[in-house]
């Protein structure tokens, strides 16, 4: 079986998922170098791969005229123009799972991940828990490029990538761009999975001290408010949220020391780039195979699991357990400020 020359590669779903298919597509070119690869992705999420070579995407409008059954299958016959050797569906749902259906009529082979949703079943439950590092989503990935006779290198690492300043960042009065800046997400989709403010302000405030800024990211109007209040109570901290387009603040991201967050998306908008991320779990666990890419596990920081046995309680952080509301106070602000140190010398 040759190598395929043009594959189609489906990835529909949230930003964090989205941009963990970033590292494993910029293995594949490197290993790869004839390969030219066509995202299938929401519109929103297209500058996640501007800094790619031999990558075109495609909007997928599943709101509007990709919408429905009727949708997919005029989203079909304009993917069948293409003249793709073979798609790779990294999504895995209904929606993919019928565009697929649609396309392999039209004559073109897929194949789809395996999400090992037994297996986190098996973890995440509290009866007869199965308390193991399952595959990583990237390895995940790989896997179905290996289905493609495009096998990857295990130990691939992505290199630090710094994106050029719009001249609207290099001219913002309250960025210095001759300092570190550390970028911290502080807010996650679910809360079971969210560092409390009141920590997350001492460790702004050790920072401080340290006179480094700290620019603040999230999304939403509710997060923008929060994280602009946030800002106010400490000097060179500095909230992004509705300040930049989406793919500045990919800029901003690629050019930062290093990244806190939640298990989120911006760590793995950060981890892209090969910026360093320090993770903070509470509900969920890297075990789930949802890490950042690259990233080592002296760089995630878990609450006691002999405090906390039940650990993780789901995969995405979505169930609350009132017995564990403060399971994130077992991380301290301290021990996250020591494990940022390091970048700030």
């Amino acid at each position: 079986m040759k190598h395929p020359s043009h594959i189609l590669v489906i990835r529909l779903s949230a930003m964090g998922d989205v941009a963990m298919t970033v590292p494993v597509l910029k293995q594949l070119l490197e290993t790869y170098p004839k390969l030219r690869i066509t995202v299938l992705t929401k519109p929103f999420f297209a500058s996640l791969f501007e800094h790619l070579d031999r990558v075109q995407v495609l909007k997928a409008e599943v709101k509007t005229k990709h919408k429905g059954i009727s949708g997919l299958w005029v989203l079909a016959k304009s993917l069948h123009r293409l003249e793709f050797d073979s798609i790779a569906d990294l999504h895995n749902v209904l929606r993919s799972r019928i565009l697929c259906g649609f396309l392999k009529v039209k004559g073109h082979d897929y194949y789809r991940i395996d999400k090992g949703r037994p297996e986190k079943k098996a973890l995440t439950r509290s009866d007869n828990k199965i308390f193991k590092p399952l595959k990583s989503t990237h390895r995940r990935y790989a896997d179905v490029f290996k289905k493609l006779n495009l096998p990857l290198d295990k130990t691939f690492k992505i290199d630090k990538q710094r994106l050029a300043l719009s001249k609207s960042i290099s001219t913002f009065k309250e960025l210095d761009t001759t300092q570190k800046w550390i970028g911290i997400a502080p807010f996650a989709a679910h809360s079971p999975k969210q560092y409390p403010l009141k920590l997350m302000k001492q460790v702004i405030a050790k920072l401080n001290e340290k006179g480094v800024q700290v620019l603040l990211f999230g999304g939403g109007s509710k997060e923008k408010k929060r994280l602009e209040s946030l800002a106010k109570d400490f000097k060179k901290c500095y909230s992004i949220a509705g300040k930049f387009s989406f793919p500045e603040e990919l800029q901003l991201i690629s050019n930062l020391e290093v990244m806190l967050s939640m298990d989120s998306g911006n760590g793995h908008l950060a981890a892209m780039f090969g910026v360093d991320v320090i993770t903070l779990w509470g509900a969920t666990h890297p075990y789930a195979g949802f890490a950042p890419y690259g990233q080592t596990e002296d760089q995630q920081l878990l609450p006691d699991l002999k405090k906390y046995p039940l650990l993780p309680t789901s995969v995405y952080g979505n169930k609350k357990l009132k017995a564990y509301k403060k399971v994130m106070h077992d991380i301290t602000p301290d021990e996250v400020f020591q494990k940022l140190k390091p970048y700030l010398d």
